[in-house]
């Protein structure tokens, strides 16, 4: 007569690697799932600030600047810069990488926020094939330098 020994289960047989590996898997998705809220989050304040919009609606009500890219003019990328404000004062510095049907630019953006109000010193874009600079603050009695 044959012994039979009851075979223990996959779980019994591999826990000493599985725990630690899940323990691990489990912490790095949580790493990024909050690193991807946290990039989700500055990116949304970023384009839900003041700046931003202006900069985009400024840039896509310009002639010259639908010449060169063509329609529809929007955002391509990751924009870069600093954007400060806290109640009634502020400050921005960014670029916004922007692309039509004709081509690509970026959108640059200096200024200052006071009494809940965006005042830009410099408000322009670069176009990538001619390295060709549009001010978008021209005869609007804003100081370009």
């Amino acid at each position: 007569m044959e012994e039979h020994t009851p075979q223990k289960s996959w779980f019994s047989r591999n826990w000493p690697w599985v725990v630690p590996l899940g323990g691990c898997l489990t912490l790095i998705i949580i790493f990024f799932v909050f690193l991807g809220s946290v990039i989700f989050g500055v990116s949304q304040a970023f384009t839900n600030s003041t700046p931003y919009q202006d900069a985009l609606v400024k840039a896509q009500e310009d002639e010259y600047i639908v010449q060169m890219l063509g329609e529809p003019i929007e955002t391509n990328g990751i924009m870069s810069g600093s954007l400060l404000f806290e109640n009634n004062e502020g400050s921005v510095d960014i670029s916004i990488p922007i692309k039509g049907p004709e081509g690509e630019a970026r959108i640059y953006i200096v200024g200052i926020k006071q009494n809940d109000k965006w005042t830009y010193s410099e408000l322009y874009v670069i176009i990538d094939e001619t390295n060709e600079q549009v001010d978008l603050l021209w005869g609007e009695g804003q100081k370009n330098e």
